[in-house]
């Protein structure tokens, strides 16, 4: 570990403990906030832009949720914020009913409106950024499944399709997520430890061996900070939703 990432996860650990420490960490960490709210906005925030706010607060609670086991802090930081700042789009068009196509985004000199941002009229506007930020993670969620020998359109073709072997699976996640060792087994060696999850989560083997590839990807989406993916990514592997 160098010493740049040592340094950071000492920080991140002193912050946890102290609010005083947590506050300067947001304070040096601001140029990065203000950084990622960018990219998901298209254009650099204001003081008064609540998406500021949000993203401030959407640090805090990575600082406060984070563990090593979610990976490098500043890339699971910034899904926290994307997430958090989808989550807010989400709420304003409920609230609101509807969003103006015409609204205008980025700067003036661009003089592009959320309509630019569309590329099928007939489908349901998607939230601004939210697009680019799961490509992103889908991106960063394929590489790290091949590192365990796994393909994203292995996972769809190992997907559990009876109701009694998919809470078989989903009783082996839920297992590994509430014993961190297992966790740290299954990240270090590559390999989902087959044996413990179906002794502790009381299934059988050989219904998890079906299923190994599936379990490769749920593990790394409940593990390493996919946080825009959780409410998707379950729905696409037939998996249903992880809280």
């Amino acid at each position: 570990m160098n010493l740049d990432v040592h340094r950071l996860l000492a920080e991140v650990s002193e912050a946890k403990k102290d609010p005083k420490a947590c506050d300067r960490m947001i304070e040096q960490y601001m140029p990065f906030i203000r950084s990622e709210t960018s990219k998901f906005l298209k254009r650099s925030p204001m003081p008064e832009d609540d998406e500021l706010s949000i993203a401030m607060f959407a640090f805090y609670e990575a600082i406060r949720n984070y563990s090593p086991l979610k990976g490098a802090f500043l890339r699971f930081a910034a899904l926290q914020i994307r997430s958090r700042l989808i989550d807010y789009y989400r709420k304003e068009r409920r609230n609101m009913g509807h969003v103006s196509l015409d609204a205008p985004i980025g700067s003036e000199e661009d003089g592009l409106t959320l309509l630019d941002t569309v590329q099928d009229q007939d489908q349901p506007l998607e939230e601004l950024g939210v697009r680019e930020a799961t490509q992103q993670e889908i991106a960063h969620l394929t590489a790290q499944m091949e590192e365990f020998g796994v393909k994203l359109t292995d996972v769809a073709d190992n997907s559990p399709q009876q109701q009694r072997t998919l809470a078989a699976c989903q009783k082996a996640v839920h297992y590994a997520r509430t014993h961190e060792e297992v966790l740290e087994e299954f990240l270090r060696t590559k390999r989902v430890p087959l044996s413990k999850l179906a002794e502790g989560a009381g299934v059988e083997k050989k219904t998890l061996e079906r299923h190994r590839r599936y379990l490769v990807a749920v593990l790394l989406v409940c593990t390493n900070g996919y946080e825009i993916m959780r409410g998707h990514i379950m729905q696409v592997l037939k998996g249903g939703e992880v809280s």
